[in-house]
């Protein structure tokens, strides 16, 4: 009763040492580090106002006194990392510039009915280790985008004023930087500037000179985070400062049970010394322990399985054994089987290149090029070839996408005949993007020829 009087401060005092550690809990922004992407808000929203213009740090305006008119845009966007988020955004206005370079037209208004695009946004830093949130994140953004625009242009002799008679359309690459203010935990101040390669010069309203048009946005505005308040948004949050105030919890709690166990070694010395051990019994005891523990030590057959795990005892020296201690049991099997190709499978092959054809910008497949697809997918089950297809693309658009759009092409043809029975263990789908032209990419035409998935047989 007494030992027991004595160690109940002890334990009081652990405890409350305990408590103290903890009691000092994070804040709302703080988010236990390396968890799951739901404690976050990733989803946002944002709208902008600033400036479109024909002018941009890079040469190649038809017009040489650009002008400055009201642009404005919004955007929802996917945070997916702390330093990278996937963005859907708009922008319109009107681009106008006068003088042109030519000397026919004296100015040109374009209005801009739609620009939509999907970017990523890199953001370059987020971190500070004195604070738990950032408040400034610059970033860097590059995406793809298409346009509709309506050019109104005059021309310098007569002071007529034209407009086109229909929208043009044309893609677009945007590229930016930006930095945004964290002004609450759920609103951001943006502040960027974006210059968008149009693929095409006729902004404008008409061609003139060797490179295409391009235009700029500088805006203003503000992002907001869309989610439970409770959350702290991904882009903003400061992994680091979560890290070391999970460091300072677990240093306090260490501390705190390191003085509770040097607290309880204290009293159990004080307790010892006032009690009477039995050094022979507990040497008796050790020792009987050790001869316990020898048993499990024990391989007799020297197969590497100990004897009380094995199965199977008294195996003969230098047959392999699974887990268990018994034999394992192999099979040889070198059987062949010649497979021959034959011109007529040459020919079903052939026609289903030449019929295959994709949706635009997509890895769809037209409908007509199925009766010359089944035949290939009834030649692979009859015969049991092999098939490797291999996607390309022209040398339009990054090489990045292009991989990626030959890849899922090439993967939607094995889709197809795997669903008509062919194996897929035989088929491999590989992209090379805009890799070994078999045709000039300078022309339309070329260009439609290295559009294409290659089939081999063997």
């Amino acid at each position: 009763m007494k030992s027991i009087l004595k160690k109940a401060p002890l334990l009081f005092t652990g405890v409350m040492l305990a408590g103290s550690a903890f009691a000092q809990a994070p804040d709302s922004n703080y988010v236990k580090p390396f968890s799951s992407i739901d404690a976050f808000r990733t989803w946002s929203i944002g709208v902008s106002g600033g400036i479109l213009s024909p002018y941009t740090m890079f040469k190649g305006n038809d017009f040489i006194n650009p002008g400055v008119q009201l642009g404005y845009g919004a955007y929802v966007k996917d945070q997916i990392l702390p330093s990278f988020g996937l963005q859907l955004g708009y922008t319109g206005g009107t681009i106008a510039a006068n003088n042109s370079l030519s000397g026919l037209w004296s100015s040109y208004s374009t209005k801009l009915n739609y620009a939509v695009d999907l970017t990523g946004e890199f953001t370059v830093a987020n971190i500070s280790w004195m604070h738990k949130q950032s408040m400034i994140q610059p970033y860097l953004l590059a995406g793809f985008g298409l346009s509709g625009y309506t050019p109104t242009f005059t021309y310098a002799s007569t002071g007529v004023t034209t407009t086109v008679n229909h929208s043009i359309n044309n893609a677009y690459i945007p590229v930016g930087v930006g930095v945004k203010v964290n002004l609450t935990p759920a609103i951001n101040l943006d502040l960027g500037y974006t210059v968008n390669f149009v693929d095409g010069d006729n902004l404008d309203g008409y061609d003139y000179g060797t490179t295409n048009d391009k235009f700029s946005y500088g805006h203003i505005g503000l992002e907001f985070a869309l989610g439970p308040r409770s959350k702290p948004q991904l882009s903003t949050h400061n992994p680091v400062a979560s890290m070391r105030t999970e460091y300072l919890s677990a240093e306090q709690l260490l501390q705190a049970r390191e003085d509770a166990e040097r607290a309880r070694n204290e009293q159990l010395r004080r307790d010892l010394d006032a009690t009477r051990i039995d050094l022979t019994a507990i040497k008796n005891a050790l020792n009987q322990t050790n001869a316990n523990l020898a048993k499990f030590m024990i391989d007799s057959d020297g197969d590497g399985v100990l004897d009380f795990l094995d199965k199977c005892p008294n195996t003969p020296a230098g047959v392999k054994v699974d887990g268990s201690g018994c034999p394992l049991v192999t099979t040889n099997t070198n059987t062949t089987e010649k497979v021959y190709i034959t011109e007529q499978d040459r020919a079903i092959v052939k026609e289903a290149i030449r019929n295959l054809e994709f949706d635009f910008n997509k890895a769809t497949i037209r409908p007509h090029s199925f009766p010359s697809l089944d035949r290939v997918a009834q030649l692979l089950v009859e015969k049991g070839f092999n098939l490797k297809l291999a996607g390309y693309t022209d040398n339009v658009g990054s090489q990045d996408y292009n991989l990626g759009l030959s890849k899922a092409r090439a993967e939607s043809v094995k889709d197809y005949l795997v669903g008509k029975g062919a194996s897929a263990a035989k088929i491999t789908a590989e992209g090379y993007g805009k890799e070994h032209p078999i045709a000039s990419n300078k022309t339309a035409s070329g260009r439609q020829i290295n559009r294409r998935v290659e089939f081999t047989l063997f």
